[in-house]
Order: structure tokens, then sequence, then C-alpha cells
């Protein structure tokens, strides 16, 4: 690669990565969440974490694409990151 491709890469990852963290911590915090209240016992009364995990927000309804969005951006990330990370030379 060459020296523009690597800075467009690391702005891609730099300008993506604040995008998707905040879903794919909403999907995983209240995952957790409704995984501990199942255990306990008291999932009924913590149905709306199971909402939010799977992007139901009030009237804004992203269950059919949420987790294709928040797999997307997993991917993107994962695979910007590693190409990242492959690039760097170890200094000696």
């Amino acid at each position: 690669m060459n020296r523009i491709n690597k800075t467009y890469l690391r702005q891609l990852h730099y300008k993506f990565a604040p995008l998707m963290i905040f879903p794919l911590l909403l999907t995983v915090i209240t995952g957790s969440l409704f995984q501990v209240a199942v255990v306990t016992g008291n999932a009924n009364n913590f149905v709306w974490l199971l909402e939010l995990h799977r992007g139901k927000f009030g009237r804004i309804n992203l269950e059919i694409i949420y987790p294709f969005l928040n797999g997307f951006g997993l991917l993107m990330l994962g695979i910007t990151g590693v190409i990242m990370w492959l690039q760097i030379r170890p200094r000696n």
C-alpha cells in the first residue's frame, strides 16, 4: 500500500470507530444486563433491556437492520484495525 492508502485507511478507521462504539457498547451492556435479569429470575421486569438490545428505541424501530449495522460496523473496524496493525513495522 502506498502512503495515500495508509492515510485513508487510518482516517476511515478513526472516523468510523466513534460512530460504532455507542451501538456496540449498547448491545453488549443491554445483553449482559438482561442475562443477569434472566439468571436472577427478573426477566419480566427488564424486557425493555431486550428491546434496546434488539434495536427498538421507543418510536424508532431498527430491529430489522440493527444487527446488520452492528455486524457490518464491527467487521469494518476489525478489518481496518488488523490491516493497520499488520502495517506497523518493528523499530530497530
